[in-house]
């Protein structure tokens, strides 16, 4: 089930509710299970009822969800909330029952919601910034095969001049009567005032010229027939603007009017505006253009292709999810107030599997090289971590026995054989499981960990996980099973990326943008320390690594050759100050 909650609120217009009702009967035409969410409401919806061809069927009520996912067993994917201003209690409410999109969120709460959509809230108007800001997903219904041809001149002398004159479904603030009575005196204009299925204002005393309409069905096909538009900011003014119109404006309140300043669209005076019309009209070409209104995009395609995939609890140490810190297109990143780790929640799943592409083609982009023709690197690293690993133990007899998780194609488990481990290794990859059984001679298992094996309860000396712990959506389960592994005393290492490095430092924003599409969590060296105390490990040594001091802000750009004295400089600084990109740790189970 999709749940589609709309601000239902009377004095709220009705713009939500028609935008609601619209997506609702596409996804349903798609073959969806879709409800639209009606909240205990005063006003008869009726009329707006018949005006979209919604039928009320696909509504429910509190009490009726409850029922529903009851009775039908049924689970809500995800909850689309177009609810204006959203309370704390009512988006922790709803991110209870699924993951939570919300449309052009006003609301001070807005750092809670899963997903942020902003179409009419414009760019970086409210922070923090929404996941994708689109205009164009309002554009469904605009005639774009009849819009208007653009005409060189717009005046009284060489022509009639069309205005439109609509205030939304509501009106509360009785606008368009205002500005139709303002316009009634310039006997040169043709004025229709579109009168909203919600309005209850008296339009008697409009003067003849006035024609009213009570409604127009699927106005924004309509568009195209009018030179100007006198709205609100709302989904209209884009509509009207994406048409070819002239679109002005009038503000029932402060927020519209900040919006619309924020946009970039022209106010409404009626004793100025003819004057300025045609310096107006290119004022609002060149607001189109700038606003990139020249494609649409499907809105209900977008909304039937989701599929969030969203954290209920900090995927390291359970505790409540916090507000989030970073936004992008495809996911959200949130800082956890317990563990201090970042996780990310997707808009989507992942966009790719850990095959044999993985490790060749998709490594080839990144390094340059496949895995393969790099296995004798990674292989020399291998051999100091071992060396940590060894300095940690006490009163082993014979061959430690040593598991790596994530093994790909057995660098590591090459060198700890070497050194006179006894290794063992589990990886998602079957190419790389025979590789290491057939080629390398070391037994491994093909299977994602913490499941995926058969491996009894204190099998180990030695976990490792290099550059595999930050991939794991639910580390809780990983530790847990790593704790019932491993032998009392036993060692844990890792590798992993660390945001407290010179390029977290410099601009999180931008390192967490090029963090790559498939690590949920990226972890600090101080925040680990926490992080594994709380899972049950004691953190014995921590190696900063990933030293790069040509990323370093302002002087980097002069420290990119070894020859150069900065450059030594510079690294000695990030050792000092352990500002490397990447780091290890080396942790002891506490049992």
């Amino acid at each position: 089930m999709i749940l589609i909650v709309p601000c239902c609120e009377k004095g709220k217009g009705g713009g939500h509710l028609t935008r609601c009702m619209s997506l609702a009967n596409d996804l349903h035409a798609s073959g969806r299970n879709v409800r639209l969410f009606i909240t205990p409401q005063t006003r008869d919806l009726t009329s707006l009822y018949k005006l979209m061809s919604f039928n009320p069927a696909l509504c429910i009520t509190d009490e009726e969800l409850i029922i529903k996912c009851e009775e039908l067993e049924q689970k809500i994917n995800f909850i689309i909330l177009d609810n204006f201003q959203t309370s704390d209690s009512d988006i922790l409410r709803w991110k209870k029952m699924a993951p939570v999109i919300g449309i052009d969120e006003g609301g001070a709460s807005r750092d809670k919601i899963d997903f942020l959509l902003d179409i009419l809230i414009p760019e970086n108007f409210i922070k923090p910034s929404a996941n994708i800001f689109s205009p164009g997903f309002l554009f469904k219904n605009v005639n774009i095969d009849k819009r208007k041809k653009s005409k060189s001149d717009l005046s009284f002398a060489c022509q009639k001049i069309s205005v439109l004159v609509t205030f939304g479904q509501e009106d509360s603030a009785a606008l368009g009567i205002k500005t139709a009575l303002a316009l009634s005196y310039m006997h040169s204009l043709e004025i229709t005032l579109l009168m909203g299925a919600l309005v209850n204002a008296n339009a008697e005393r409009l003067p003849e010229n006035v024609r009213i309409l009570e409604n127009i069905p699927n106005l924004a096909k309509h568009l195209y027939e009018y030179d100007i538009v006198i709205t609100h900011y709302g989904i209209t003014a884009y509509e009207a603007l994406y048409a070819g119109c002239i679109v002005l404006l009038d503000h029932p309140s402060e927020l519209h009017k900040r919006c619309a300043k924020s946009s970039g669209f022209q106010d409404f005076k009626s004793k100025y505006f003819i004057e300025r019309l045609n310096t107006i009209k290119q004022k609002c070409e060149l607001l189109a253009k700038r606003l990139k209104l020249d494609k649409e995009n499907s809105f209900s395609a977008f909304v039937n292709g989701l599929n969030p995939q969203v954290n209920k609890e900090c995927p390291v140490c359970k505790a409540e999810i916090g507000s989030s810190i970073c936004r992008f297109n495809d996911r959200t990143y949130r800082l956890c107030s317990k563990c201090g780790i970042i996780h990310m929640d997707r808009i989507n799943t992942l966009p790719f599997e850990y095959a044999k592409e993985y490790f060749f083609d998709s490594y080839v982009k990144q390094y340059g090289k496949t895995y393969l023709e790099d296995f004798n690197n990674i292989k020399i690293a291998a051999r100091g971590r071992l060396k940590n690993i060894k300095s940690l133990f006490a009163n082993v007899q014979g061959e430690p026995s040593l598991l790596d998780i994530g093994c790909a194609y057995g660098p590591f488990l090459s060198a700890s054989k070497e050194e006179g481990f006894s290794p063992n290794g589990i990886e998602p990859s079957q190419d790389a499981v025979n590789y290491v059984k057939d080629v390398l001679l070391i037994p491994a298992v093909q299977g994602f960990f913490p499941g995926g094996h058969n491996f009894k309860a204190n099998s180990f000396n030695v976990i490792t996980l290099w550059y595999v712990i930050e991939h794991f959506k639910n580390c809780v389960a990983v530790f847990s099973e790593i704790k019932k592994l491993l032998k009392p005393d036993g060692i844990l290492a890792f590798s992993t990326p660390s945001f407290s490095g010179v390029s977290g430092r410099k601009n999180l924003r931008r390192f967490l943008n090029a963090s790559p599409a498939d690590h949920f969590t990226v972890w600090s060296p101080k925040m680990c320390k926490k992080a594994l105390s709380l899972a049950g490990f004691k953190v014995k040594k921590i190696d900063v690594i990933g030293h790069h001091p040509e990323r370093f802000p302002f002087l980097g750009r002069f420290a990119k050759s070894r020859t150069s004295p900065l450059f030594w400089l510079l690294l000695a600084a990030s050792k000092l100050f352990a500002l490397g990109d990447t780091f290890e740790v080396y942790a002891q189970n506490k049992d």
